[in-house]
């Protein structure tokens, strides 16, 4: 299994394609945008620069990363020879629905499709597909090259065979993949998501700000990260959207946005990406200066 296709060259897309690709892969990246996987090869080129520079890789290594990455605007033409597709598209069910169909008519009969997705259910998607037992979750952390985490989700009908194939690959990626059921927000954002929410509750309710919120759980809990620097990282809308997966999931209340959150998504507040969140990113991207305001 040396040919894996990678649906979507964002944030997460050429990560993924990034790391397998670094493992010797022959990585396809496939978005509908050329500007796109130009952009999304640029990232790659200047991570892998960066990994030169701090002397974890040799020129020749990235050389050769970048090598395996061949781009593709056409679906059909993209996964002809995979062996696994990792679709990273963005999370909006419909839009996987619709890759899945595709992907399902599209691949050879033995190519195995993993969905990146955070939140959305493997069962759901498997189910648009005439191979449910070859459908799984391989939900990747963002920075993908340097984050060690992979969750495995199995979806009601996905096959020992195929998670076991998934589980090998994620080792030889030298990542740690941890084997999950496919309810709403699997693990990681069952309580990450949670967790932010609160913290944007607190600073609704005029508990404390940003800083304050973000210093409490870094030096109190030992966070790398604030929460609310993290849902700038991760991306106000995603937040929102995985919000809405577990609360349409549920039916529980504490899984309901902070209508903070709501109002800042709808005015274009969307964190590092959209150069403002909680923290204004127009001169760092450090979350050095907090936002104007919030109510």
């Amino acid at each position: 299994m040396k040919n894996v296709a990678v649906i979507g060259a964002g944030t997460m897309g050429n990560g993924i394609a990034h790391t397998f690709a670094q493992f010797d892969y022959r990585v396809q990246l496939i978005d509908v945008s050329q500007t796109a996987l130009d952009r999304g090869i640029a990232t790659i080129t200047k991570n892998l620069d960066r990994m030169v520079a701090k002397g974890t890789i040799s020129e020749v290594e990235k050389k050769a990363t970048l090598s395996n990455i061949t781009t593709y605007t056409n679906l059909e033409e993209g996964v002809e020879y995979a062996s696994l597709v990792v679709e990273a598209a963005t999370e909006n069910l419909d839009l996987k629905l619709k890759i899945f169909k595709d992907l399902d008519k599209f691949c050879p009969d033995d190519t195995i499709l993993a969905s990146n997705t955070s939140s959305i259910s493997i069962t759901q998607i498997g189910a648009v597909t005439s191979r449910p037992e070859m459908v799984i979750g391989m939900h990747f952390m963002n920075p993908v090259p340097i984050m060690k985490l992979v969750e495995i989700i199995k979806g009601y009908n996905t096959s020992d065979v195929t998670y076991q194939t998934v589980r090998a690959i994620s080792l030889k990626l030298n990542k740690v993949p941890v084997e999950v059921n496919d309810y709403p927000g699997f693990v990681a954002n069952r309580i990450l998501m949670p967790m932010i929410n609160e913290a944007i509750e607190t600073l609704y309710n005029n508990v404390a700000g940003v800083a304050e919120i973000d210093t409490v759980m870094k030096l109190g809990m030992a966070h790398p990260m604030g929460p609310l620097q993290l849902a700038d990282f991760i991306g106000l809308d995603v937040c929102l959207s995985i919000l809405k997966v577990m609360y349409d999931g549920f039916k529980n209340p504490k899984y309901a946005p902070c209508p903070l959150l709501v109002n800042m998504v709808m005015a274009g507040k969307l964190g590092i990406k959209s150069g403002e969140g909680f923290y204004d990113y127009s001169e760092s991207k450090k979350a050095e200066k907090v936002a104007h305001m919030f109510s």
